[in-house]
């Protein structure tokens, strides 16, 4: 096999220069902070207009024959292509890939493009599409092409499908698009070893003619849990139950970038999960959703469940919809608690209710700096940040909030509804208008109320 030098990532798409700059777009474009490069004319959609939108307060009329747009990837990026003869050409690298989970923490990776995870792979349904696979990694691969429909040799399992991918190899897969959808692509040899170090992306196939009602934002997340004990440089891939640090995009929260949106658009956000062993219940605070998609596509209206968490099975997506009718700054995280810690392990002791009265004052001339902690839970660690920590390793929890510390870490993001969107990039911290925020109770409040404290 031939090996072919990969693009610039930079490249835009070589198909179709048309452009649009209507307002939702264009802040799109400004929010889509990832490298991304918006493939506009290949997202345009030919036909019927778009279904009648939910009757819900605050949400947009639908616009005739337009499909969502680009997607966003939060601390993503997007895979270029160009246009060969009518198909469109990706080129994909495996190779080992330097990567910040969050400030402070860094690991030695395996990914493609030099990103972890992958770029996200946007296509259009019927695109004719061909990917070149370059092996830059000391082992061999392959790449599947998680529920797409391909033909078999094209499915990508090393051994059943097609030989595996030798060091400096490269291959090619070709196949039509049949379908439309949230779809993810890995290393199907070794998987074990090479999805545990993160050789996993999303794979979005847009529809040729868009059913349901037109969204203004389209984010996708993929899912994923990794083994980094501090001090190490490298994930364990031989993990099997004690994850420490959980990610969505391959970030832990601090790292994480917000989803923006204004007042009144309608949200779309597509999950994947490619954990080696977990789902994740995503929680999404102030909002209700509708289920849309799965997997396997889109999911009639007549069965689509209103719900405030969803369910990511591992090996999964899951893709929900809403109109972001309330401003704010709004948490979504995995609703498994200690996927919201970062590098916490089994074999701490349990300190919850220990009262260590001078037992710090003892230790501190063996051991200075000394000082108990978790006697009243994990609320403390937030505050390490200024705290001497092992190398390469972060605090268990927290990242700074407007008031105080955020006591989550991990798989935990921040949605940002604002009324009005000014410019490029997330918005500050959101301040509740007057009488709409929990505070402290004043005594004559209490009394009035009949309230004995």
């Amino acid at each position: 096999m031939s090996t072919m030098k990969p693009p610039d990532e930079t490249q835009g798409p070589a198909e179709d220069t048309r452009s649009d700059t209507s307002p939702a777009l264009t802040r799109r474009g400004l929010l889509a902070r990832t490298g991304a490069t918006l493939a506009t004319g290949a997202l345009l959609m030919h036909g019927r207009a778009a279904q009648a939108q939910s009757a819900v307060p605050g949400a947009k009329a639908p616009r005739a024959g337009r499909d969502s747009g680009s997607v966003v990837v939060p601390n993503g990026a997007k895979l270029p292509w160009k246009n060969v003869g009518g198909v469109k050409v990706f080129h994909l690298v495996a190779e080992e890939v330097e990567h910040e989970f969050a400030p402070g923490l860094k690991a030695t990776c395996w990914g493609y493009n030099g990103h972890v995870h992958g770029p996200t792979i946007e296509v259009v349904e019927g695109d004719r599409v061909r990917f070149y696979v370059t092996n830059k990694l000391p082992a061999a691969t392959t790449v599947h092409w998680h529920g797409v429909l391909v033909p078999s040799g094209m499915d990508g399992v090393g051994g059943l499908n097609q030989k595996a991918i030798a060091p400096g190899e490269t291959y090619r897969y070709e196949f039509t698009v049949r379908q439309s959808g949230t779809c993810m692509y890995h290393s199907h040899h070794d998987e074990m070893t090479q999805m545990a170090l993160g050789m996993v992306g999303l794979f979005i196939i847009h529809p040729r003619k868009p059913v349901g009602p037109r969204v203004d934002r389209d984010f996708a997340i993929m899912l994923h849990e990794w083994r980094i004990d501090p001090g190490t440089r490298r994930p364990d891939p031989n993990e099997m139950t004690d994850f420490n640090v959980l990610t969505m995009n391959a970030k832990a929260f601090p790292g994480t970038e917000p989803l923006v949106v204004q007042k009144g658009e309608r949200v779309r956000i597509r999950f994947g999960n490619l954990s080696a062993m977990d789902h994740h219940p995503i929680h999404l605070h102030g909002f209700q959703f509708r289920i849309t998609e799965t997997d396997g596509g889109r999911i009639p209206e007549s069965a689509q469940l209103p719900e405030t968490t969803v369910l990511v099975p591992t090996g999964s997506t899951r893709t929900i919809e809403f109109v972001a009718d309330e401003p704010g700054d709004w948490a979504m995280h995995c609703h498994m608690t200690h996927h919201v810690m970062n590098q916490m392990g089994h074999d701490l002791p349990n300190m919850v209710g220990v009262k260590p009265a001078g037992l710090d004052a003892k230790v501190r001339p063996l051991l200075p700096g000394y000082m108990t902690m978790g006697q009243t839970g994990m609320g403390d660690m937030a505050g390490m940040h200024h705290m001497p920590m092992p190398a390469n390793s972060i605090p268990m929890v927290g990242g700074k909030g407007p008031y105080d510390d955020i006591t989550m870490g991990g798989m935990f993001t921040l949605l940002k509804v604002r009324d009005r969107l000014d410019g490029e990039g997330a918005p500050g911290w959101y301040t509740p208008p007057p009488g709409t925020q929990a505070r402290l109770a004043q005594v004559d409040e209490l009394r009035r109320d009949g309230i004995d404290v």
